[in-house]
């Protein structure tokens, strides 16, 4: 339903917050890309020396509370947050999702049913008749690999094919 409560990051979540989660169907769009980046634009030399233990520190508390949050079974809802990565690289976020401790099948979901249920859409989401035909297709599972979800081999945008081949 439009107006769902979502929180963005969730990089310092305790005990008290994932039950509030919980308790009140939250998601949490957790955009791990967000730290991961900028910890390798520290390293990389792109931000100043001094911000490299800083960086280091919140990419660890994010991805236990990341870890926490999955294995409690908050609602996750996939997000990225390119002002810090690369446009274009969003589908990162699914390793670091399966990182997490998802599996790629809850992974995908976050980019696919919960996302739209986040967002109140009950035209998109999932594959079927009456449905919006947003629809992409990669050439191996990404249920073994779900990196395979970087390589995108087809794409229809509102059942309009916008890729078809490798890229």
């Amino acid at each position: 339903m439009p107006g769902s409560i979502l929180i963005e990051h969730g990089t310092f979540l305790d005990d008290e917050t994932i039950a509030l989660f919980k308790a009140r169907g939250a998601y949490l769009v957790p955009t791990e890309m967000a730290p991961v980046a900028a910890l390798a634009q520290a390293r990389g030399g792109a931000l100043p020396p001094a911000t490299i233990p800083k960086a280091e520190a919140a990419a660890a508390a994010m991805r236990a509370s990341h870890q926490r949050a999955i294995a409690a079974g908050v609602k996750v809802a996939f997000g990225t947050d390119t002002g810090v990565s690369r446009h274009g690289d969003n589908a990162q976020e699914f390793a670091l999702l399966v990182a997490s401790g998802m599996t790629p099948m809850q992974a995908i979901r976050t980019a696919t049913v919960a996302a739209a249920d986040l967002l109140g859409r009950s035209d998109v989401g999932t594959i079927e008749i009456g449905k919006t035909a947003d629809i992409i297709a990669v050439a191996a599972s990404p249920l073994d690999d779900v990196r395979a979800l970087e390589r995108m081999d087809f794409v229809m945008h509102r059942g309009v094919i916008a890729v078809a081949g490798p890229r």
